[in-house]
């Protein structure tokens, strides 16, 4: 059993197993909820269906097109890498962490690619379709990234008497993301906690080889 899950294999099974997530996730959503239906799951936990235009968590920078090409090239370096830390032999958890960035930006890509020309638009009123007669609502490469996690784990007002925020509205992590996006945070975050040394010595490790 050892012997089947190679690294390598491992790494395969990690990316086909969290895109196909991802992208079941918001195919679902895309075609069952309105753009900006909320359901509520718990106080503190909503499937609240979104879309952006920008990176993880709804952040917007420069333009679509840019956001797009930035990502192809990005998933296209990472994916090296990754192929470089397998043939190296890199710890198994390490090789993990990667595969899981890589799949998170490559999830978003395909929603960036693909959803403008498979669906057309969300609306308060309309429930998008697959592959509608009409057309997609958006050129290949400018397509809306899905969102639908939204954990409003504090939503409270400040206290009156606080200075310059008192009485305004507040929420304690208020972004709304997607699978790719968790998995892409958990890479990094695992990452930096137990691999930031080894991560160094990883690139060291390529470069003379």
């Amino acid at each position: 059993m050892g012997k089947f899950f190679t690294k390598g294999r491992i790494a395969l099974l990690i990316i086909f197993s969290v895109l196909i997530i991802d992208q079941i996730i918001k195919v679902w959503i895309k075609t069952h909820m309105y753009w900006h239906e909320s359901i509520r799951v718990t106080d503190w936990f909503y499937i609240y269906f979104t879309e952006n235009n920008g990176m993880a968590f709804g952040m917007e920078i420069f333009g679509k097109l840019f956001l797009t090409s930035f990502r192809i090239i990005a998933v296209g370096v990472i994916g090296w890498f990754l192929y470089k830390f397998v043939k190296q032999g890199m710890k198994t958890g390490f090789i993990v962490c990667v595969s899981l960035i890589l799949t998170g930006a490559l999830g978003n890509i395909i929603d960036s690619v693909f959803y403008g020309v498979l669906f057309n638009e969300s609306t308060h009123s309309q429930i998008a379709s697959f592959m509608p007669e009409g057309g997609g609502y958006a050129p290949l490469f400018y397509g809306k990234v899905v969102d639908m996690f939204y954990f409003p784990i504090i939503d409270t007002n400040w206290p009156e008497w606080m200075p310059f925020v008192g009485g305004e509205h507040f929420i304690f992590f208020s972004p709304i993301f997607n699978f790719a996006d968790a998995a892409i945070s958990c890479g990094i975050i695992a990452l930096l906690l137990f691999y930031s040394k080894y991560l160094n010595d990883s690139y060291h490790a390529i470069k003379k080889s």
